[in-house]
């Protein structure tokens, strides 16, 4: 019962944070209609989530186990809870920005704590993979759930209209709840805090490891395929409501076909690598995303010009067009996590950590770029054209992925049978 008390928890963490997190979106399609603001204002609130979640990772990484996890968990969710319940009372963009800042800040907390506790659970390899598959399973949930969510709050016959703030009352409430199951649950305190050593000394370990060829062109990979996902998936309810003309709730509830297309990516991923190699499984999958954006976004501008929207009703009502660009997920998912697999697989564990703050800055890093971008070709050039401009960093990727095996052939030799171990 302790046990399960305490994966429970982590767990309610991570889906109400996912939740939270990934509603990016839907939120800046509303932001749009409620507050007339232009696209790329609207965006600024990825780079509100993203580089909250950097700093505030690599800031707080090492006080974390002094404090307890239980107390830093306890901490980011009272901070957000009480956050989404005045965000509806102001009901100002500018909330909306604060907001998203306390969340990133929360969830840095929340993920430091979440990763250590998993340790704490696990006795070996194997059940160690196993509960953070669960727990990154359950975030999937909370992604696909909270498109749902927020899209039921929506007034689509009004678009202007405040009601889908509403939607933070609810959340508030169950972070609240969340707040009570991590109070209940028996979340050990490390017994014996390592000192670590000045920041300074882990961000200029973190510089140097870029000095690589093998790291360099990583984080590039990461950088450019975090700017597409977030290109995508944060700009699909815009371009569904604006290009397929599709009312604002099935706008939000369609997107959700793009985060199930990644969870089943990474799952179908999996087993596939057993019998192919990473590098050209990925560029096959580069390859099919091109294609489909090549194939979707022709028949994106056919429904524009048809002007549809008084047939469309709920998602069964959408064009064919609405239900493949999605599916771009389905290609996109397991780039990731196979090079950030590759990566830590070809590195000495000691530098796993700042590894992993790479990872992060990168990714958040790309994420806003990647936002900031496409919002403003959205609003300048239309969304066809930012769409179709994700096929540059597609072909980066395949740049980046080219010298990343030459330079793990060429420089680390010994890396060669780990990569292999890993198809």
């Amino acid at each position: 019962m302790p046990r399960f008390m305490t994966i429970f928890a982590i767990a309610a963490c991570y889906f109400i944070f996912a939740i939270l997190l990934n509603s990016v979106g839907a939120v800046i399609l509303q932001s749009i209609n409620s507050f007339d603001i232009s696209k790329p204002v609207a965006s600024s609130l990825e780079g509100f989530k993203d580089l909250s979640i950097a700093f505030v990772s690599f800031a707080i990484a090492a006080f974390v186990p002094r404090v307890g996890y239980k107390l830093a968990m306890m901490s980011g969710l009272i901070l957000v809870a009480v956050v989404c319940a005045l965000t509806p009372l102001f009901a100002q963009f500018s909330m909306i920005q604060i907001l998203f800042a306390c969340i990133g800040t929360a969830f840095a907390l929340i993920k430091v704590s979440v990763y250590s506790i998993i340790g704490q659970l696990s006795d070996d390899t194997k059940s160690h993979a196993s509960l953070l598959n669960t727990i990154e399973g359950i975030f999937m949930l909370g992604v696909l759930s909270g498109y749902w969510l927020f899209s039921g709050f929506i007034d689509a016959d009004n678009p202007s209209s405040l009601s889908w703030m509403n939607v933070y009352y609810l959340l508030a409430g169950l972070i609240a709840f969340t707040i009570l199951a991590v109070a209940l649950s028996p979340i050990k305190k490390p017994t014996k805090p390592a000192l670590s050593r000045p920041l300074i000394d882990d961000f200029m370990e973190m510089i140097k490891l870029t000095y690589r060829p093998l790291v360099l062109v990583f984080v590039l990979s990461i950088f450019f395929y975090v700017l597409i996902e977030q290109g995508i998936g944060t700009w699909l309810p815009t371009f569904n409501n604006e290009i397929l003309h599709l009312p604002l709730d099935v706008s939000i509830q369609i997107t959700s076909i793009f985060a199930a297309a990644i969870a089943v990516g990474r799952l179908l991923a999996g087993q596939l690598l057993r019998f192919m190699n990473w590098y050209w499984f990925l560029n096959l999958c580069l390859a099919g995303m091109a294609i489909l954006m090549l194939l979707c976004l022709p028949l994106a501008n056919a429904v524009q010009n048809a002007g549809q929207i008084a047939t469309i009703s709920n998602v069964l009502d959408a064009p064919l067009a609405a239900y493949l660009l999605p599916l771009v997920g389905l290609l996109m998912a397991p780039i990731y996590p196979v090079i950030n697999s590759v990566m830590l697989s070809s590195l000495e564990k000691a530098l796993h950590a700042p590894m992993t703050g790479l990872i992060v800055v990168f990714s958040a890093l790309g994420g806003t770029t990647g936002s900031i971008i496409t919002g403003f070709v959205f609003e300048s050039f239309g969304g066809q054209t930012a769409f179709y401009l994700s096929l540059i960093p597609m072909l980066l990727i395949a740049l980046t992925l080219f010298l990343f095996r030459r330079s793990a052939n060429r420089i680390e030799p010994e890396i060669t049978s780990k990569l292999e171990e890993i198809t």
